[in-house]
């Protein structure tokens, strides 16, 4: 029976992982070094060939914020909460992105799901102070 242990326990490899993990740190790379163009087109080509890493949906969305693509921005938001629904730093830039486009009632609704999972966020509490005003 001990066969069965050795036969089970084995994961199988992805082929495609170490290239995967490969894209990834060139992508964090690129967005370290402020290459945003070059990081945007690895990360939307990622995407399109992995589809649910809610890290680079994130990375993604976050040069698209900073590029003022905010409609962009929170398209990617949106996909990588649907992985992690109460991701923080997803939920926080969607918010900022909202408050962008003068969608204050949706950028509310973002703070205050980031308060159901960490109350005392900080920065939850100053957007929510500016969006109140």
């Amino acid at each position: 029976m001990s066969f069965l242990v050795g036969l089970f326990s084995r994961t199988p490899k992805d082929p495609q992982q170490k290239k995967n993990a490969e894209k990834i740190k060139e992508l964090k790379k690129l967005v370290k070094e402020k290459k945003y163009d070059q990081a945007l087109k690895t990360g939307t080509e990622f995407i399109r060939k992995v589809p649910g890493n809610p890290d680079v949906l994130f990375m993604v969305g976050g040069i698209c914020y900073l590029k003022k693509k905010y409609k962009t921005a929170i398209i990617y938001f949106d996909k990588a909460l649907e992985i992690g629904a109460y991701d923080t730093e997803s939920l926080i830039l969607k918010a900022y992105s909202h408050q962008k486009l003068g969608e204050n009632k949706k950028a509310i609704q973002c703070c205050e799901k980031i308060q159901e999972v960490d109350p005392k966020n900080k920065a939850v509490s100053e957007l929510l102070v500016q969006l109140n005003s």
